[in-house]
């Protein structure tokens, strides 16, 4: 039995309205419990902030960020640390890491561990794909892990769609989750990866996707409904459609509000719509380009269906990678840069395109602030899930920086008084004066994200939950964020002690111990009649089109050697 005490620790658990008060902890095999025998190792936090696990609800760490490996080699010499090599030799308790947008598996696992995160989700996983990213899973050290299933141009889901099978539509769902041992639905630009294998793209919700005669509005709105029905722990997640065009916050208010209507099965919002940064744009183009995140947030703070994460950019190398293959297309030829381009049979299409965010780009300026102005202008953190869309944005390693942005309105003034004229007359950042509290913070970081992936034993420091604690090196009392933001940035770079499943994983920024995390995901039961008449449709897809076999397709058990297997009942 293993048992830890953590004193005098400063714990912030919004869940049990707890702000930065002095209390002990308690570990017991892996969970936090009421009490512990007095042969407990002691641990003195020393007043110090204590946070549950962090909790990174969108993020691209495995899958196609190997096409983002081997089209940018110069990534690998880059290094989180200004100044130091991108290469960090292997040790006795860790394996070599190289990369910075991109990293390689063990710097993605040791990295999120020293900022105090436990668990990630990969936000979009083709099924097809789905047997390689969780190799990648078992890769990366010390981190649970979960993947959202790509079904938003899915010739079977469209099908069902167009012919009004919504049982059918839902018994797919089921199995594609169980295929690609996926967490969720994802939907990247619903429709137009099917139109890009055709050179087309879809224009918005109303625009017929090529020969299947649905629209994008009736595939997020039907696999909203198999979402419910299926009874899953989240909620759809959506890429919008027309994700970085100017004038592109309409067809987000439009999407956002198809879902009002959509009832959730379980206590939670029935749509997360990611990345809003890159779909908050006003303006008919790049030359009267502004910020749209007034009109989209006035409208989340009335609503109350809806969570969204801020995809924020930070200035610097990026890479960006989605499945919405068109809108990479157009990056890489707007801004001359390299691309590459995918198409995964009958299920969706992806582009890779590395890019560099200046200060100095008109553009880039409005777009960093507009990340900001939706997390600032939103007053419920609740609904607000703190990301960069990494690597989209930026690499996850610059969260730290991140945070000082949200809590010091100082800190944002020093970063957009070097902006142009121009850039600062399409923002209204300037006039935003509110600082998030810790408590907040912590509420973006990791407690919206046990809420909204129904994840109960995640994200608290509550009696029965799983003892991922990250101890940042601050009191909270003896420091005021909004003036010594850099102290907050150096404190979130490096924990003091991050603790996974009890387990001491890092001591003051170092990694001490790299358990293997476990993989999160959905086994969605439906009625043996619904399944049998889907599953024959499904083999004559695969005896069609698809160049692999039924039987080659599932993945293995051997591919998930730590699972946790959730299982829901539809309702049928």
């Amino acid at each position: 039995m293993s048992e830890i005490l953590i004193k005098n620790a400063s714990v912030c658990d919004p869940f049990q309205g707890i702000d930065c008060e002095k209390m002990d902890l308690c570990i017991r095999n892996g969970k936090i419990v009421e009490s512990v025998s007095s042969k407990a190792k002691v641990i003195d936090a020393k007043g110090r902030l204590t946070l549950a696990g962090g909790f990174d609800g969108h993020t691209h760490s495995a899958g196609k960020i190997n096409v983002g490996r081997f089209m940018n080699p110069n990534d690998a010499r880059r290094n989180p640390v200004p100044g130091l090599s991108g290469k960090v030799a292997r040790t006795e308790k860790t394996r070599a890491q190289v990369g910075y947008n991109t990293p390689n598996t063990y710097a993605i696992g040791y990295r999120y561990a020293k900022l105090g995160y436990t668990t990630i989700c990969e936000a979009a996983m083709p099924p097809l794909s789905a047997r390689h990213t969780h190799e990648e899973f078992k890769e990366i050290p010390i981190l649970d892990k979960m993947g959202l299933t790509l079904l938003g141009s899915n010739w079977q889901v469209m099908e069902y769609i167009r012919d009004k099978e919504p049982e059918k539509l839902a018994a797919y769902v089921a199995w594609a989750l169980k295929a690609s041992r996926g967490y969720g639905i994802k939907i990247v630009n619903p429709g137009g990866g099917e139109a890009w294998g055709w050179g087309r793209n879809v224009s918005g919700l109303y625009d017929p996707v090529p020969n299947f005669e649905v629209t994008p509005a009736e595939i997020l709105t039907e696999l909203g409904k198999a979402n419910e029905k299926l009874n899953l722990p989240h909620s759809v997640h959506v890429h919008c459609n027309n994700l970085g065009h100017p004038g592109n916050y309409e067809t987000t208010l439009e999407t956002m509000k198809l879902f009002e209507k959509i009832k959730p099965s379980q206590k939670r919002q029935s749509l997360h719509v990611t990345h809003v940064q890159f779909n908050a744009y006003a303006g008919t183009s790049w030359r009267d380009f502004e910020t749209g995140a007034p009109m989209v947030s006035d409208y989340i703070n009335q609503a109350k269906h809806l969570t969204f994460d801020m995809g924020q950019l930070i200035f610097g190398p990026a890479v960006t990678m989605t499945a919405d293959g068109p809108v990479e297309y157009a990056n890489s030829r707007m801004l001359h840069e390299k691309w590459s381009n995918q198409d995964v049979e009958l299920e969706d299409a992806s582009g890779v395109v590395p890019l560099s965010y200046s200060p100095k780009s008109f553009v880039n300026a409005v777009q960093w602030a507009i990340g900001l102005e939706l997390a600032l202008l939103v007053k419920d953190p609740w609904k607000v899930m703190f990301t960069t869309d990494s690597p989209n944005g930026g690499s996850f390693v610059n969260y730290p920086e991140v945070v000082t942005y949200l809590m010091s309105a100082k800190k944002r003034e020093e970063v957009y008084s070097g902006f142009s004229e121009l850039a600062l007359g399409k923002m209204v950042l300037p006039e935003i004066d509110r600082e998030l509290s810790f408590s907040e913070l912590a509420v973006m970081t990791r407690a919206i994200q046990s809420k909204m992936y129904g994840r109960p034993e995640k994200g608290k420091l509550t009696i029965g939950a799983d003892a991922d604690i990250a101890i940042y090196e601050l009191v909270p009392e003896k420091i005021d964020p909004s003036v010594e933001h850099e102290k907050v940035k150096q404190a979130f770079s490096a924990t003091a002690y991050t603790f996974k499943d009890g387990k001491l994983v890092v001591k003051e920024g170092n990694i001490e111990a790299s358990p293997m995390g476990k993989t999160y995901w959905v086994n969605a039961e439906v009625p043996e009649r619904v399944d049998s008449a889907m599953q024959k449709d499904l083999e004559l897809k695969f005896k069609k089109y698809y160049t692999v076999s039924k039987s080659n397709y599932m993945v293995e058990d051997e591919y998930l050697p730590n699972p946790v297997e959730i299982t829901t009942k539809g309702d049928f």
